[in-house]
């Protein structure tokens, strides 16, 4: 499951507010994830779990993992938001977002207590999305993401990364007038931490939010940053943005097509005794093989 669901689009919304679940749910997106953390007042998180909860076990989630983010261990909320989602859900849940993770031991802490709720016998344990935002969780993102079978993927968390090193930033995942004083982009050492991090455990990698949900053009060109990189998707604060992120992340039929004619041509090439080939005036080596493989397992993930 890890390397084959579709990340394209990962829209957040408030698990307090039913009306906006509802209509995330409504939406395209990839993933919709139901958030008892930074979306939900420390006054009203409490209640917000019987939402989350009725939301998992009830909503028309469409084949689309049942997805809920937890608030960090070290909050006062993080344990009953384990226990009490998960036995309010009924155990209708297969992914949690772990925010704000540190090292391997934060990994491993959340899959204790899962296992220790999970009905003996299940099928498909609970996945875990985890959340590399501080300069603690980049100094062991190797580490977090080979610390437990559960975990799907890294997810980059600009803002909070941001005050954790000291960053000035403006707004969440958006440039600013720093930029222009720094002589490259300012997330080029974190991304290619993460995605690095994430490529050698074998889970994905999905880009933070981008805070001016009206600005699609810089959201694109934020999605465009992430996708040259590699990365699998981005996180969604808006309904609105769903669409450019699920254009972005998927396959184009150039690319498709491309690779379909890569794979083809070696097929012949192996059939007549030839070791290696050109195509169009281009060397083709193993390596070229193997970026046209990925690129179709892309777009069977996306269905493009």
């Amino acid at each position: 499951m890890n390397q084959t669901r579709a990340t394209r689009s990962v829209l957040a919304t408030p698990g307090s507010n039913p009306r906006m679940i509802e209509k995330a749910l409504a939406t395209e997106a990839d993933v919709v994830m139901l958030d008892l953390e930074d979306a939900v007042a420390s006054a009203e998180k409490a209640a917000a779990r019987a939402t989350v909860a009725a939301a998992l076990r009830e909503g028309d989630w469409r084949g689309r993992p049942r997805t809920f983010r937890i608030n960090a261990l070290d909050t006062p909320w993080f344990v009953r938001d384990l226990v009490a989602v998960h036995d309010l859900a009924g155990g209708q849940i297969d992914l949690i977002v772990l925010p704000k993770a540190s090292g391997a031991g934060d990994v491993n802490t959340v899959s204790t207590i899962l296992t220790s709720l999970e009905e003996p016998g299940r099928q498909d344990m609970v996945l875990l999305d985890v959340q590399i935002e501080s300069a603690a969780g980049l100094a062991h993102c190797e580490a977090i993401a080979a610390s437990s079978p559960r975990v799907a993927s890294l997810v980059f968390g600009p803002g909070d990364y941001a005050a954790s090193v000291r960053m000035p930033l403006a707004a969440i995942g958006m440039p600013d007038t720093w930029d222009a004083a720094y002589p490259g982009h300012r997330w080029d050492y974190a991304l290619q931490r993460i995605l690095v991090a994430a490529r050698a455990a074998g889970v994905l990698a999905i880009d933070g939010p981008f805070a001016d949900f009206r600005d699609l053009d810089g959201f694109r060109r934020s999605c465009l940053v992430a996708r040259a990189l590699g990365y699998d998707g981005k996180w969604c604060i808006h309904p609105a943005q769903v669409s450019v992120a699920n254009e972005v992340f998927s396959s184009t039929p150039e690319e498709t097509a491309w690779a379909e004619e890569i794979l083809a041509a070696n097929a012949a090439a192996e059939a007549e005794g030839r070791g290696s080939f050109a195509l169009h005036g281009q060397m083709v080596d193993a390596a070229t093989l193997r970026m046209a493989a990925a690129t179709l397992a892309r777009a069977a993930r996306t269905g493009a």
